[in-house]
């Protein structure tokens, strides 16, 4: 069954011409439109199950301004960036934003319908290598801890600490329950709590978040 989308671009010619691709293959194209800013009224106005979003300079903040009003006023609808994979910040910020896949700007049709396939279903869409490096970056030391990550760990129970730094590492579930003694059940229990406490929808949304206040250095000092 076919994906009911929007496609938006910053260039219009690459927006109709993934529209076009994407019709041939059995999608449904709602609307298509330009610039990115214009997304969120499309999503709003036209209610498809995904959004594919083609942002030109994902190393600018405001690039994903759409995708978070998109996820305060259309939660259901996932978001799937296509952009540069250079700044990986840019790569953190799509997915810290609310976006749920992301897919290299020169990536073919098949993968980008993959994409839209797997975040339909509730999943995330991204490379492996991608994800990794994306991990890696979120590692790195945050200089100044912000006052939202001592609010954010008051939320947060000691165990859930412990599993959002192994979120945070990259870990699955299974290897979340296995380092931890713990059932796999459990584990899922915990990441969800995690989850729902960082008003997260995905585990790389959660490190995006742990990242960006300091959450994991201020744990780690106390």
């Amino acid at each position: 069954m076919g994906v009911r989308l929007v496609v938006v671009d910053d260039h219009r010619l690459l927006a109709e011409a993934l529209a076009t691709a994407l019709q041939l293959r059995g999608h449904r194209v709602l609307a298509v439109g330009t610039p990115v800013a214009a997304a969120a009224d499309l999503v709003v106005h036209r209610r498809p199950e995904v959004c594919l979003l083609g942002v030109a300079h994902p190393e600018d903040p405001s690039s994903f301004d759409s995708v978070r009003r998109i996820r305060r006023e259309r939660p259901e609808v996932a978001v799937v960036v296509m952009g540069g994979v250079a700044s990986l910040s840019g790569v953190a910020a799509a997915f810290g934003a609310g976006a749920t896949g992301y897919v290299r700007q020169d990536e073919r049709i098949e993968v980008v319908e993959r994409a839209l396939t797997r975040v339909r279903a509730g999943e995330v869409a991204v490379a492996p290598e991608l994800l990794h490096a994306v991990f890696q970056h979120l590692l790195r030391p945050v200089a100044e801890p912000d006052d939202e990550a001592v609010r954010l760990l008051r939320l947060l129970t000691r165990r859930e600490v412990q599993v959002l730094m192994r979120i945070a590492e990259g870990e699955d579930t299974r290897e979340i329950a296995e380092g931890m003694a713990i059932a796999p059940s459990t584990a899922r229990t915990h990441v969800q709590r995690v989850l729902m406490k960082l008003g997260a929808r995905t585990r790389l949304e959660a490190a995006a978040v742990a990242a960006r206040t300091g959450l994991l250095d201020r744990a780690a000092q106390n």
